[in-house]
């Protein structure tokens, strides 16, 4: 484990860089902050930090002051500095570097990805820490991408079962147990959107959807979904504890536009006692969002109870053939409903916002089920204004109809290239689930619901791009694991059969025997030397 000192005077400041490297998936935490350097170094005399983010710019001592004191009192290497500030300066920062700081980062500009590298240089340099385990695998960005199609399917109800939606959120270490849900859709919009890169545009709505999700959280559970580079979406958790939504979230609000200077625009749905209701808050919220102006930027849905709004598209209605032309990368399916629900506009040319609405869930659902879906789309939209997000500069039906059918090309291209490299990758992911998860009891439905894609779809590919079948895969691994736990741990075969989920020892000895060729007793005599 890894400790943080994080050292700024201003707080939002703070919440945004805390928020980041919470979101990172390695082996870190935060152990302290402190609003200049005096209060640094007294907590460095509690509790040494092995890393320290710190501002330049502070009262009572700065952050080159602390560095240079730092060194003279612990030496040139601990801790290891990286120094922040709100703009650059080539000469604080040669200054830094004199003392041995290892990073220097512009703030406004910071993105996940430049402080894992910066934050991944500094553990490289520490070398392994003293206590807890190796910094996590870089594959966390997988659960991220799952988390992010769960969020996705549940805004836009997409789950075939309550059971799927309860496995992939225990899977995934998410709550719902809460007694109501508000969902909120919005809008972040800078005054300098037009001369900042993508880039640099990217990570100002990074750090604005940080600092807002860690705003709420200090007062209620919340969930965060990101759904382009300036929409996003907030499921506000136990929101009963909300007594008014639209002050709650102008406070919130305010302060990442202070901090920030970007204007947040925001619709609230109506609340909602189920997770598997909160599409419907969604959409309510989405609704409550076409209302939202200069002078009345949060706007509240009317008290209504149940039923969908009429103002938006009900893309669930869609959601079978959508989910499975996603899931299987199939591009006939694909353009087949892009071309109807396209037609349905075309027969509804005066449903503007609907129109908009649909074409921005679709918009939403490719960012997020495909692993660089934003990136495919930036390039196929490159000459247009605002790549894909000139979507919302159209003004007539006519002209979201042929923004459709330029994705629906983009979409089928992108499938048709990459239909059999997908299907091994999700038999690979499973793969890898399953070796991971040896010590519960696996099925097919269980692991085909944490995946999001059907047991038969599962059990095909696992028919057609592995050489045994699902069921016998899970038992060659567990008699794996089987063989180490009696080998390395020296377990008793009736303690390993109870490990591994099989259910009696008998059962456990009879898979045992069809896979290995002997009974566990057997290969503890032959190989083991035990009886």
């Amino acid at each position: 484990m890894y400790k943080i000192l994080i050292v700024d005077d201003e707080p939002l400041a703070v919440i945004g860089i805390r928020s980041m490297i919470e979101s990172l998936g390695l082996d870190l935490r935060v152990t302290a902050t402190a609003v200049n350097g005096e209060e640094a170094l007294k907590s460095m005399e509690k509790e040494m930090p092995d890393i320290v983010l710190t501002d330049i710019k502070m009262p009572v001592m700065d952050g080159l002051k602390l560095i240079r004191t730092c060194r003279e009192r612990y030496g040139q290497s601990e801790p290891v500095f990286i120094m922040l500030t709100s703009y650059e300066d080539f000469r604080m920062a040669k200054q830094a570097i004199t003392y041995n700081a290892l990073e220097y980062l512009v703030k406004v500009e910071l993105t996940e990805d430049m402080l894992r590298d910066a934050i991944m240089r500094a553990i490289k340099q520490i070398g392994p820490a003293d206590k807890g385990p190796e910094p996590a695998s870089p594959d966390s960005s997988f659960l991220y991408r799952l988390r992010d199609k769960f969020m996705i399917s549940l805004l836009h109800d997409l789950f075939e079962s309550e059971e799927q939606f309860r496995l992939q959120a225990q899977d995934l270490g998410l709550s719902f147990d809460h007694d109501q849900y508000i969902c909120c859709y919005g809008v972040l919009v800078s005054p300098e959107q037009s001369s900042l890169s993508y880039t640099q545009h990217t990570a100002l709505f990074s750090g604005c959807v940080r600092m807002l999700s860690s705003l709420v959280e200090r007062t209620v559970p919340c969930h965060m979904i990101a759904l382009d580079n300036s929409h996003f979406a907030l499921i506000i958790c136990d929101s009963k504890k909300v007594a008014d939504p639209v002050s709650f979230l102008e406070l919130v609000v305010n302060s990442v536009h202070n901090y920030y200077n970007v204007s947040v625009r925001c619709g609230i749905g109506i609340p909602v006692s189920s997770p598997l209701a909160i599409c419907d808050s969604f959409q309510f919220a989405r609704s409550a969002f076409r209302r939202c102006s200069e002078d009345a930027p949060i706007v509240n849905s009317p008290e209504k109870e149940g039923g969908r709004s009429h103002d938006v598209f009900n893309i669930s209605l869609f959601k079978k053939d959508l989910t499975r032309a996603f899931e299987e990368y199939d591009p006939s399916l694909l353009s087949d409903t892009v071309s109807r629900l396209a037609g349905l506009l075309s027969d509804h040319s005066e449903h503007f916002v609907q129109a908009l609405d649909l074409a921005s869930n679709l918009l939403y659902l490719s960012i997020s089920l495909l692993p660089d879906g934003e990136d495919v789309l930036n390039r196929h939209f490159c000459d247009a204004p605002d790549s894909y997000l000139s979507l919302y500069r159209m003004n007539s039906v006519m002209q979201i109809i042929e923004w459709l059918d330029s994705y629906r090309d983009c979409m089928c291209d992108l499938f048709e290239e990459r239909r059999r490299d997908h299907k091994n990758r999700i038999v690979t992911d499973v793969k890898r689930y399953i070796s991971e998860h040896t010590h519960e009891k696996l099925s097919l439905n269980e692991v085909a619901a944490t995946f999001g894609i059907s047991p038969a779809y599962l059990s095909q590919l696992f028919g057609k791009y592995n050489d045994t079948g699902f069921n016998e895969y899970i038992n060659i691994c567990k008699t794996e694991e089987a063989k180490r736990l009696l080998r390395e741990e020296n377990y008793k075969i009736y303690e390993v059969a109870d490990i591994l989920r099989f259910g009696s020892e008998f059962y456990f000895s009879k898979v045992f025997k069809k896979i290995q060729g002997l009974s566990p007793s057997e290969y503890l005599a032959k190989d083991c030397g035990r009886l």
